[in-house]
């Protein structure tokens, strides 16, 4: 019998439970299945770990460009004082009145936290990257996922951040941000985190 299930591809599915299986590619269960998030980055008290141990940050995929979210955290990063911060472009020479490089590798240093401002599919190149300089961890900025190059880096030993802005993260724990993402223009006389 030439069941057309026989000729049509099928992927390797992980389960919620762990468990694998073999399902036609083009099942609405595949489908359901590659939407669904297993992979779980670090909770709320690592990334404020991270944060508070870097000393350096690489943007990579920051832009000259106003409009950029990338340009828009560049700033914000530039102006918290609290980093020394690299722009990654192999496309521009300076970026908000710094210096751009074309990789991690022409970097002056290797950097705390690598922050990435690229598609889904770059991710894991990026990765391949920031393992090759040592940089020990990889942020990947809001609306950013690839659960596979997550798992990757996490196997090779790096931290992975995942779908989470370091800006708002960063003024979150600083005091400096609502839970809905506005600035509080609170003062506070609570000390720094740093």
């Amino acid at each position: 019998m030439n069941d057309v299930t026989d000729l049509e591809e099928t992927v390797e599915t992980r389960l919620p439970n762990g468990l694998t299986c073999a399902l036609p590619a083009s099942s609405p269960l595949a489908k359901l299945l590659r939407s669904q998030r297993t992979w779980e980055g670090p909770g709320a008290k690592e990334r404020l770990a991270i944060l508070r141990a870097a000393k350096s940050i690489a943007i990579v995929g920051a832009s000259a460009n106003p409009a950029r979210s990338s340009y828009f955290v560049g700033t914000y990063l530039l102006q918290s004082g609290d980093y020394r911060v690299y722009f990654v472009n192999p496309n521009a020479t300076e970026i908000l009145g710094q210096p751009a490089y074309p990789d991690l590798a022409s970097l002056p240093e290797v950097p705390d936290i690598v922050d990435v401002f690229r598609r889904a599919d770059d991710i894991p190149s990026v990765i391949d990257d920031a393992l090759a300089v040592g940089a020990p961890a990889v942020w990947v900025q809001l609306g950013i996922w690839n659960e596979d190059a997550a798992r990757y880096g996490e196997s090779k030993g790096l931290t992975v951040v995942m779908d989470r802005c370091i800006k708002i993260e960063h003024a979150r724990f600083h005091g400096g941000l609502h839970l809905m993402g506005f600035d509080t223009g609170q003062i506070s006389s609570r000390r720094t985190l740093r």
